[in-house]
């Protein structure tokens, strides 16, 4: 009997101490984030929907905590997904508390990462599940899952270049359901079968749309007025 509780009180003790270690991580990966209050960046942005035409688009970043996040293509119009805002790191800590399960670990590409789950403490919030793929070496997010109420589900993975201390990347890939795609009034443009516009709400259902940015000349923490984000 003495056994039996001795193996149930080390089980319970190694689980506690797993889950101190996932919360501790977590913390360090937010505060490294926080320490961004501002950006702005200049990127190149490459929308890739299978049955839509879009060029490669110069862009400018501007960022301002804790979640006001605006890209501006100032030679053309940006397609972007409704959901385009969870391209900022800030907005997956920002929803208020939440639950830190630890799911163990995985593997991208070369580089062994802990898998943790986020679940929002408050039922009315729209993120729903948040799973992130943290590279505990560096203490960058490599990869994250979200899942929303309104939005559908999104995926992000990035790259790290020389902003690696602040948890900015080099490169962001965001994978998302082109039934959120934001399709411009008044624009028309030409898809990949020949089709015109007046199909375009039958092509964007259920299919899966992706944007890359590569994203350079980033400037941090110089301050950005409010009025660029109206």
């Amino acid at each position: 009997m003495k056994k039996v509780l001795l193996i149930n009180l080390f089980i319970q003790l190694c689980l506690f101490s797993q889950a101190q270690d996932v919360n501790l991580l977590v913390q360090r990966v937010k505060e490294k984030i926080n320490r961004v209050n501002d950006y702005t960046a200049d990127a190149k942005m490459k929308t890739n929907v299978s049955f839509l035409k879009v060029p490669v688009a110069s862009v400018k970043l501007y960022f301002k905590k804790p979640d006001q996040l605006k890209i501006v293509n100032e030679k053309g119009i940006s397609f972007i997904p409704k959901g385009a805002v969870n391209m900022n790191m800030n907005n997956i800590f920002s929803s208020g508390k939440y639950t830190v399960l630890d799911a163990g670990s995985d593997k991208l590409g070369k580089t062994v990462v802990k898998v943790v789950k986020l679940l929002p403490e408050d039922n009315n919030e729209d993120v729903v599940l948040s799973t992130l793929y943290i590279d505990e070496v560096n203490e960058v997010i490599l990869k994250t899952k979200t899942t929303t109420r309104d939005n559908g589900t999104y995926e992000l993975e990035m790259q790290y270049g020389n902003n690696i201390s602040y948890s900015l990347p080099a490169k962001i890939i965001f994978i998302f359901n082109t039934k959120d795609y934001k399709m411009p009034k008044g624009v028309t443009f030409d898809f990949e079968d020949g089709s015109k516009k007046k199909t375009a709400d039958e092509k964007l259902k259920n299919k899966t749309g992706k944007i890359e940015l590569n994203i350079n000349n980033y400037r941090i923490n110089k301050g950005i007025t409010a009025d660029v984000f109206k």
